[in-house]
């Protein structure tokens, strides 16, 4: 049954030329080809400022950009994530973006002093692709994966999405070519299945 599938591009760098976005539109190329609907968020191509006060994240204005990513997420059975580990988690900008995007309202409601806050976004599976120049099984061993563990549950169940999923890429600068695209037939074939 076709899905509608969103694919978020954390890599800051606008350029649009790293295997991180070599991955993306591989897994989005399997998406289609299997006859899902995909939308494509370019987070380094969005305007939002950083939040800087409670008060700003509980009820300060939308950025336009960020109004129009909740729309495309809320439309979206199935979220893709895509970034770079860089200093042993994701890029400032990605992690302001999430700070925006996932507000009290869009994301979760505001709880009280007697429980948590209710995800609003429940329903919805993710998969979250992240390169990175260590070893990934160092990074999820020795390491702990804590920034991606992070982002799994403060951010996207809080929200009430699972089942999240999670593919790791490490020394990816030296991987080899037909290592290269062994991984982008992957991240096809997971698009293809949406898994």
């Amino acid at each position: 049954m076709p899905r509608q599938i969103v694919i978020i591009q954390g890599h800051p760098d606008p350029a649009g030329n790293h295997f991180c976005h070599a991955l993306a539109r591989a897994y989005a190329e399997g998406a289609k080809q299997a006859g899902h609907r995909v939308s494509e968020v370019e987070v380094a191509g969005l305007s939002f400022p950083l939040l800087r006060t409670q008060e700003a994240f509980e009820g300060g204005e939308v950025p336009d950009d960020i109004r129009k990513t909740q729309e495309t997420i809320a439309n979206a059975e199935h979220i893709v994530i895509v970034y770079p580990l860089w200093h042993g988690t994701m890029p400032a900008l990605l992690k302001g973006y999430f700070e925006q995007v996932f507000r009290y309202g869009f994301a979760m409601d505001k709880g009280d002093l007697n429980r948590m806050p209710r995800g609003l976004l429940t329903g919805k599976s993710a998969r979250i692709v992240v390169t990175m120049g260590m070893p990934a099984i160092i990074y999820r061993w020795y390491f702990g994966a804590h920034s991606l563990k992070s982002l799994e549950r403060n951010i996207l169940r809080l929200a009430g999405i699972r089942p999240i999923r999670e593919t790791l890429i490490g020394r990816v600068h030296a991987l080899k070519p037909e290592k290269r695209e062994k991984w982008l037939t992957k991240m096809r074939a997971l698009g293809e299945r949406v898994f």
